[in-house]
């Protein structure tokens, strides 16, 4: 009861520096901000705790499959014997040398590479969704820093000032669009672990064609249960399948209907 709590202004000085509204705003505000504040900080340490485990798990799987894109030496060496053993063979034989493939690789030339169509399509699929789980984690780093600021101490003023700084900064959080950057990181994290699950599948392709069409299944279905959820919002008001994008999405909708 902030009629208790601080006590009443003498008539007329209702909107002095120093007057009840002020610090009534300041607890109301204060509270409004500590619970904004609380989800958008719970929001992004989930955030960098993903992050941290997926880029984990994505880097482990490069590490092994980037060696498909250098230049194989022992092939290369394999090739040039086999190579070297047919010249041998035509030379005791006497057979004309141009029944002997030559080999379209060599041990000098680095530019030869002995990657398969599928190695490039693995590697830029996983790297791309490890460029894009890196770049999350550090915009989620600079949120938790602008949060930071957000919330510092104001100076020491009259509770009128205090009340301008801290209106000043809420607007310019908003202008600004923190919420809606926050919001979209998930998005961005949805979209390397797409792509991540589209790398698993040609990698998948490469090894067993059974386990890769079960994985392909799987992730079907997990992507389509994602665009049905980020969709039922925008044709049924109530669906509470709501995500940052959804919400996002049905307010763009209804501006470009009025």
């Amino acid at each position: 009861d902030y009629d208790k709590k601080y006590p009443a202004d003498e008539p007329g000085k209702e909107k002095e520096p120093g007057a009840r509204i002020w610090r009534v705003y300041m607890d109301e505000a204060g509270q409004f901000d500590l619970d904004m504040v609380e989800n958008m900080r719970d929001t992004v340490d989930v955030i960098l705790v993903f992050a941290g485990l997926f880029s984990a798990i994505v880097t482990t799987l490069v590490v092994f499959t980037a060696t498909a894109l250098q230049l194989d030496h022992p092939k290369v060496t394999n090739l040039l014997l086999m190579e070297l053993i047919a010249l041998q063979r035509v030379a005791l034989t006497n057979s004309s040398i141009e029944q002997v493939t030559s080999s379209l690789l060599n041990a000098e030339s680095a530019s030869n590479s002995t990657a398969e169509p599928a190695d490039y399509w693995i590697n830029g699929l996983w790297f791309t969704s490890l460029a894009f789980n890196l770049s999350t984690a550090l915009i989620a780093v600079l949120v938790k820093q602008w949060i930071q600021a957000y919330v510092a101490p104001t100076f020491q003023g009259t509770p009128k000032a205090q009340a301008e700084v801290r209106h000043f900064r809420y607007r310019g959080l908003e202008a600004w669009h923190v919420p809606v950057i926050i919001g979209l990181l998930p998005t961005l994290l949805h979209l390397s672990l797409f792509l991540f699950f589209a790398g698993l599948v040609v990698f998948l392709v490469t090894l067993d064609i059974t386990i890769a069409v079960v994985v392909a299944v799987i992730t079907s279905i997990a992507c389509i249960a994602y665009i049905i959820a980020n969709l039922l919002p925008l044709a049924f008001a109530g669906c509470p399948h709501r995500t940052p994008l959804s919400t996002y999405a049905f307010f763009v909708l209804h501006a470009y209907k009025k």
